[in-house]
């Protein structure tokens, strides 16, 4: 949650320009990482990935409710095995973030899951929201979790996407401080960009989502609040579809981000696959992990 404690020069309105130049310069948008061209001659990179949230999303509110807990054990239990079939069936890697309780709940999942070549990727301890704590925990959460998803998936990940995109004042510095390769959690563009802070280049690459092309925003469903599924999975298709066909025009990115309890129903997981058919059937898509995108552009970027 955004900081609301009284700031140091007073009301927005009064700040001196220093103060918000200071603000949009902690992890700005730098030079863009839109590759002149995608491995084998391919019109359109698609980076598929999962927020493999399960069970943590209830233990973050403090919730102890069975029904809650049971919803995210959905994830595991049926979404994990259908989606993992989809991705094998159709030989398409994807990327999945996982906070490291969800993974040391199913060390088995995380293991078949980099078995299987999948990109792990960290996605918190807990599924805590970044901005309420303090530098040196969310530090410690972090190192933590990509201590655990290393331990689980045998190789240290190189990619984050912070919970409920949460990205704090904080969380840039601990990115360069562990030497990720890449962030997944900011919005300034359609393609890669390269981050910047306080004006100067960093070094990483943001691959942005968008909570347009996220299923939560469109199925999300919990009891006792005015949060309800009102878009039907015909329409979620629809909106997917235009922005990869945006992404395939511009000879872009496509980057998809789904949650296996969300996602993984059987009204719904049917819409990746209807979806994966348009891109196959258009033609000339790049199907790779976050890491390889990341890498890609990079490497296409001339950056050390």
């Amino acid at each position: 949650m955004p900081d609301r404690s009284p700031h140091p020069d007073g009301e927005p309105w009064q700040w001196p320009e220093a103060t918000w130049r200071r603000i949009v310069g902690r992890a700005r948008a730098g030079r863009s990482l839109h590759p002149a061209s995608w491995p084998g001659g391919a019109r359109c990179a698609v980076a598929l990935s999962f927020d493999a949230d399960h069970e943590t999303i209830p233990l973050r509110d403090n919730d102890e409710s069975p029904m809650r807990i049971s919803q995210g054990q959905y994830g595991h239990r049926q979404a994990m095995p259908r989606i993992l079939r989809l991705l094998e069936r159709e030989a398409i890697p994807a990327s999945f973030f996982y906070p490291a309780v969800a993974a040391l709940l199913d060390p088995d999942e995380v293991r078949a899951v980099a078995g299987a070549g999948h990109e792990i990727g960290i996605h918190s301890w807990i599924h805590e929201a970044n901005t309420t704590l303090p530098r040196e925990a969310e530090r410690d959460l972090t190192l933590r979790a990509a201590d655990v998803l290393t331990r689980l998936a045998g190789t240290a990940p190189v990619g984050m996407r912070t919970a409920s995109w949460d990205f704090s004042v904080n969380t840039l510095d601990i990115i360069r401080e562990m030497g990720l390769l890449y962030d997944s959690s900011l919005m300034a563009d359609d393609d890669a960009y390269e981050l910047m802070h306080d004006g100067q280049p960093t070094g990483i690459v943001e691959l942005p989502p968008e909570w347009i092309r996220d299923d939560a925003v469109y199925y999300n469903m919990v009891r006792f609040s005015a949060l309800r599924p009102y878009t039907p999975p015909s329409a979620v298709e629809e909106i997917f579809r235009a922005e990869f066909d945006g992404a395939w025009d511009e000879r872009g990115l496509f980057l998809l981000t789904m949650h296996p309890h969300i996602s993984g129903h059987r009204s719904r997981l049917p819409v990746l696959a209807r979806l994966i058919a348009h891109m196959k059937a258009k033609g000339g898509c790049w199907f790779a992990t976050h890491a390889q995108v990341a890498a890609w552009c990079k490497e296409q970027a001339g950056m050390a």
